[in-house]
């Protein structure tokens, strides 16, 4: 059995987006005609003392998620803490108060679709309703059947509504009229009374920074990476919402603002009908909006439904709820049972509560404000409790009166919330208190530091709070580690037999790693206690891996890698063990793939180590041909080919493509080549004409061709275009390519060089 590894998917980018996006999907597209309405231009003040509530609780959670980064969030911290009845009600409450939220965002969607397509009535269901119900259908399926959604996707989605903000915002500044913000009856019709009830209903654009903590054991560098993606998150976002909303008002009188799509209703106002001889750009900025209002409610619907599995998946690990809920579906390895459940439950609140989006938006609220008034709560239990364990490596300012501060603020949020709201989620508390007494107390085995603190006050807690599975760079021999990265069983062989060969001629050593991609929708925790089920071939895989390893006189350990990416997670493992070389197959897959943050990584880091990629199942090692004209990669593929002449015995035969009327210099030049690098007695070629198709004409007659990369960066490489690229799919020999880490800059990283 191989040793198993969680990777860390997400980096800083992707954690920031995964709050962004939902924040800006509500606050933005959904409720400022909403809010506009119930207290005047001063409800600008309202969605900025929501972000100081919201910000206040995210230094507690930040310092919570730092010292604790596991799936679960709120509800793992408050377990921990406060002990398994008060995780029952943290855990149902932010359960249920993700289910409100996504039926808020999908009337949010509704909205927009209806506006921009028209939708009918459909038995008791109005147009918006019904627009409802289709998102929400298809939301619940595309996490039923395990779809991305966290990753590059919701990256590229939140950077594509800031830049359409953005140009709302300049053409907002242009037509902004201070009288049309105060309106006939100032900036408090209503007084400034009305501040704190607005502040209630409009906190639900805040919900989306506490999704982050829900994925920190998947978060790189949580320590650093997760109080910048929370902090950073609620700072932004409420920056977006002051300059937007006092733009909107300052654009259409409050009492004008379309309750339904003001952002479309405000765009058409502050753009012009036409630009010189172009028309109708008053309209096509109006219905960009709109495409923009339906993209980001469906993100953030979407995030609210992922996050919500996760958080059972939490739950199902202490026996809060039964793990019949967390089954994972035999193809699509996702929780379906508890998504269908999630999704049943948006149905019924969308069909129920849907027509007034104010009670979704403050009964998703006030059960969220219960949350984190317990993770207030909780922090203050560690720090008093001096649990040894609690380390966590952001601690918030001004301790207590932080997470104190937080508490009241919460609690005293839910006090302006209307008589409804309070009573289903007093009633939510009370079934959750009752779960707790009729099944969980007698299944779980959790026991919070309170109650021991409470029972032991003085003594060390033997029990651990903090428990992540590190990755542990392999044992054995001193030398370089070859690290080979297996997806298909009929190259696993080729590549452990280059890897081999690598590692014995360096006195090295081999990693076998095999990367199981695990759908968002999973925890890596919940997919490792059901690898078989997921994955039953990387067994096999690094099985045949060792067997074939035998032949050389070599260490090997063999690792299953559980990853939310795919190839990208290759780079990562091989900077996190250490790895000298990474051999892996090529399948027409690029570098870095995925997450946009991945491909930013490539193009501005160097790569972690030399890398060698096989295009090709099963080439002969008898000969192989290595076409050279000097450069670090030449260097690399001739190291590779000396391993393989004193390893395996194959001949090799050098390449130089020369210009016309220049072939003794460039015989000059191989001869001393091929000295330098302890290749004297390998056949020399020269040849002149282009570079490609010498190269194609005679690579055929060998066995295996060892290309070097050219100088040109990774971009022009993968979209212009390269000697690289095209021999790989214009030979039909097997392809070794061959990559060393080079200081090139940005620039020439992204544009390329020759």
């Amino acid at each position: 059995m191989s040793d198993e590894e969680l990777a860390k998917d997400l980096g800083l980018v992707s954690a920031m987006t995964i709050g962004i996006g939902t924040m800006i999907g509500a606050g933005i597209f959904v409720l400022p005609g909403v809010a506009a309405n119930a207290a005047g231009p001063i409800v600008v003040v309202s969605f900025v003392v929501g972000g100081v509530i919201a910000m206040v609780n995210a230094l507690s959670v930040s310092e919570l998620g730092t010292a604790m980064p596991k799936a679960g969030g709120g509800y793992y911290y408050i377990n921990k803490s406060l002990g398994p009845l008060f995780g029952s009600i943290a855990g149902m409450g932010d359960w249920m108060g993700l289910a409100f939220a996504s039926a808020f965002y999908c009337i949010g969607f509704g909205q927009y679709l209806a506006v921009f397509v028209g939708l009918p009535e459909v038995a008791f269901l109005d147009p918006i309703q019904v627009g409802a119900l289709l998102a929400g259908a298809v939301f619940v399926g595309v996490n039923y059947i395990g779809a991305k959604e966290t990753g590059g996707v919701q990256t590229v989605i939140v950077f594509v509504l800031l830049a359409i903000l953005t140009a709302f915002a300049l053409a907002g500044f242009l037509s902004f009229d201070y009288a049309t913000l105060v309106g006939a009856d100032g900036l408090a019709p209503f007084g400034t009374g009305a501040i704190l009830p607005a502040t209630a209903l409009v906190f639900v654009s805040f919900l989306g920074y506490a999704k982050i903590a829900t994925v920190a054991e998947e978060l790189k560098n949580p320590g650093r990476n997760l109080p910048i993606a929370i902090i950073g998150s609620v700072a932004i976002v409420t920056v977006i919402y002051a300059v937007l909303v006092t733009t909107m008002l300052g654009i259409v009188p409050w009492p004008d603002l379309s309750t339904d799509a003001p952002v479309a209703q405000a765009a058409e106002v502050a753009f012009p009908s036409s630009i010189g001889p172009i028309g109708g750009v008053a309209a096509a900025a109006a219905a960009v909006m709109t495409l923009g209002a339906l993209l980001a409610t469906a993100s953030s619907a979407n995030a609210s439904i992922l996050a919500s599995a996760r958080i059972n998946f939490a739950m199902g690990r202490d026996r809060i709820v039964t793990n019949w809920l967390n089954e994972i579906h035999p193809n699509y390895a996702t929780p379906y049972r508890s998504i269908l459940l999630t999704g049943g439950l948006i149905v019924v609140f969308i069909a129920l509560l849907g027509r007034d989006i104010e009670v979704l938006a403050k009964a998703a609220s006030v059960l969220h404000l219960i949350v984190y008034a317990l993770m207030n709560v909780g922090l203050i239990v560690f720090r008093e409790a001096d649990v040894p364990e609690y380390d966590p490596d952001f601690r918030v300012p001004l301790y207590p009166i932080t997470p104190i501060l937080g508490a009241v603020l919460s609690l005293g949020l839910v006090a302006f919330m209307d008589g409804l709201e309070i009573a289903l989620s007093a009633g939510f508390v009370l079934a959750a208190v009752a779960w707790y007494f009729a099944y969980a107390r007698n299944k779980t085995t959790q026991q919070g530091v309170l109650s021991r603190y409470i029972r032991d006050r003085g003594e060390e807690f033997p029990d651990q709070v903090v428990d992540a599975a590190d990755a542990v760079a392999p044992n054995g021999s001193d030398g370089p580690t070859i690290m080979v990265a297996l997806a298909n069983p009929r190259t696993e062989s080729a590549l452990i037999t280059l890897a081999g060969a690598l590692a014995e001629h360096e006195g090295g050593r081999v990693l076998a790693t095999h990367v199981v991609t695990v759908p968002d929708q999973t925890s890596l925790a919940t997919a490792a206690e059901n690898r078989d089920r997921i994955d039953a071939s990387s067994a096999e895989l690094l099985d045949a891996a060792t067997e074939d390893a035998a032949a050389f006189d070599v260490p090997i350990e063999t690792r299953t890698i559980l990853s939310h990416r795919g190839i990208e997670e290759v780079f990562d493992a091989a900077r996190t063990n250490d790895a000298d070389t990474v051999v892996m197959g090529y399948g027409g897959a690029r570098f870095a793939g995925g997450r946009v943050e991945g491909t930013l990584d490539e193009l501005t880091h160097d790569l972690p180590c030399d890398f060698l990629v096989l295009d090709g199942e099963d080439p002969t090692l008898s000969d192989v041909l290595v076409p050279t004209a000097g450069g670090p990669s030449s260097d690399l593929s001739a190291e590779v080919a000396r391993a393989l002449r004193e390893t395996v015995g194959v001949d090799v035969s050098l390449l130089h493509v020369a210009e016309a009327g220049s072939e003794e210099a460039g015989r000059e030049f191989l001869t001393d080549w091929a000295g330098d690098h302890g290749l004297e007695d390998a056949e020399l070629i020269v040849d002149t004409g282009d570079v490609e198709t010498v190269i194609t004409r005679t690579g055929t007659a060998y066995g295996l061709v060892i290309v070097g990369a050219t100088e040109r960066g990774l971009l022009s490489r993968v979209v212009r275009g390269s000697l690289t690229f095209d021999s790989l799919t214009d030979l039909d020999t097997p392809v070794l390519l061959t990559e060393r880490p080079s200081s090139r800059s940005l620039r020439e990283r992204v544009f390329g060089r020759r």
